[in-house]
């Protein structure tokens, strides 16, 4: 078979072409699921209304936790594998696809059987109210037993495109996205299954383009192949040891994945408390659009990643300051068009959500547009982050992701509406990722020398 870099050449072809090579597929993947995330709510809201919106703001970070598993693996063994790879070690590069199967889908499994084992004390410790815990706990049943395969797609994804196939990981994302659009129209309406309808939809939409991924690391590789461990103490030493390592490079990714989860229990527990389940609902629909911005901005970071952790892995500084700036140059873009958009269209987005009978729409219409200003500070967090987990940074890239996710958003959703009242909820987001963009930019880390190539 031909190697992977005879399709696409990390070493040698021009940084912006191969980004782009990279992009384009990613971002048609990407898209394809902003459309399933927005269809879905559009499905969810109007079919079973603002209280199936809500139930599945409470099962949402429940999701970010087992997609953030996801994540970290993809992330963190495709930085170790274009190490491997740039240094001609394809025999490494291969264990490691291995052992991040292994250790992604185990991890993920455990953690499904235990939330299968108490769903009702899940959702209540996720910020649901008792009337929405059947409706949450009916979701998650679902999302749970179809999440080994939903995230094994999350995650092979990455090392598809890795592997020279970027084509191959759009369709997978496209199906998916195309399946389970029609699946909720199906479940929801004709069949009348409501919230439990769309879940199972997901499950078998995303369950199937796990199995696409399955097919091609079995049957259509081109360098990146399955290697068969052996049963021995010493290959399982060196398995743990080479799991640490790729949960440590992808440890930041996780939890910039589970920082959407924190903000939205933060949320939830906040516009509760001072707007009932009506505010649950409104909120929901900004949660709907927070991973359609953190995915269009991670389209940037997993195009550019291969092509970094590539130039990184042989020392190319100049090849890195190129990609770097790029990566920068499209954040700042894709933010602002994302970002005015939502200002400009509150009324048209909120629609897709919710009746405007429900009382949940007109609060939603008034705090979209404060949410929106923190758009481009999101997308610039993300991708600057993401830069230094390609780049083997792993704890100044936690660090930044626990300054976004957690101790500068927990204590804006306390303090920001005794401050500006409702307004004040709608921008606890925007103003803890204006304060850790003010930190990323004022520590200079982006321009600073990096660091001798780590042993992987």
């Amino acid at each position: 078979m031909k190697d992977n870099r005879d399709a696409i050449d990390f070493a040698n072809e021009p940084v912006g072409h191969l980004f782009r090579q990279l992009l384009v597929p990613t971002v048609v993947g990407m898209l394809s699921i902003v459309i399933l995330n927005l269809t879905d709510g559009a499905f969810v809201g109007h079919g079973t209304g603002a209280d199936g919106l809500a139930a599945i703001n409470i099962a949402a970070p429940i999701f970010n936790i087992l997609s953030g598993i996801g994540i970290m693996f993809g992330i963190g063994a495709s930085i170790v594998i274009s190490i491997h790879l740039s240094r001609g070690e394809a025999k490494a590069a291969n264990i490691n696809v291995t052992q991040a199967f292994i250790g992604c889908l185990g991890i993920t499994i455990l953690c499904c059987s235990l939330m299968l084992g108490n769903l009702a004390g899940t959702c209540r410790l996720f910020g649901s109210s008792e009337t929405l815990v059947p409706l949450a706990s009916g979701y998650l049943k679902w999302i749970s037993i179809g999440s080994p395969l939903m995230i094994l797609h999350m995650m092979g994804t990455f090392l598809i495109r890795l592997d020279g196939s970027p084509k191959y990981a759009m369709a997978t994302s496209i199906v998916g996205t195309v399946l389970n659009i029609f699946l909720d129209w199906l479940f929801i309406f004709p069949l009348g299954w409501g919230l439990e309808g769309a879940a199972k939809a997901t499950a078998i939409s995303f369950g199937i383009a796990g199995l696409m991924v399955a097919w091609y690391f079995v049957f259509m590789p081109r360098t990146l192949k399955l290697y068969r461990l052996r049963p021995t103490m010493k290959s399982l030493r060196l398995t743990l040891r080479n799991l640490g390592y790729q949960m440590k490079m992808g440890f930041s990714a996780m939890l910039g994945e589970i920082a959407v989860c924190g903000a939205v229990i933060a949320g939830n527990y906040i516009f509760v408390h001072y707007l009932g389940d009506a505010g649950v609902a409104a909120y929901s629909v900004a949660c709907y659009c927070f991973p359609v911005i953190f995915m269009t901005a991670n389209a940037i970071v997993e195009s550019a990643q291969p092509i970094v952790s590539f130039a990184y892995g042989v020392n190319n500084k100049a090849r890195l300051g190129e990609s770097r700036r790029m990566m920068m140059r499209c954040a700042v873009g894709d933010g602002l068009v994302c970002g005015a958009l939502m200002i400009a269209c509150a009324p048209l987005v909120t629609m897709l959500f919710l009746d405007k009978a429900e009382e949940a729409y007109s609060i939603c219409v008034k705090g979209l547009p404060y949410f929106g200003t923190g758009v481009l500070f999101i997308t610039l967090n993300v991708v600057a982050i993401g830069y230094l987990q390609s780049v083997e940074q792993s704890l100044k890239a936690t660090l930044f992701t626990l300054l976004r996710g957690y101790i500068f958003v927990i204590p804006s959703f306390i303090l920001m509406p005794r401050l500006l009242g409702e307004a004040g909820m709608w921008l606890a987001i925007p103003f803890a990722e204006a304060l850790t963009f003010i930190i990323i930019v004022s520590s200079a880390m982006l321009t600073s020398k990096l660091p001798a190539v780590k042993k992987s």
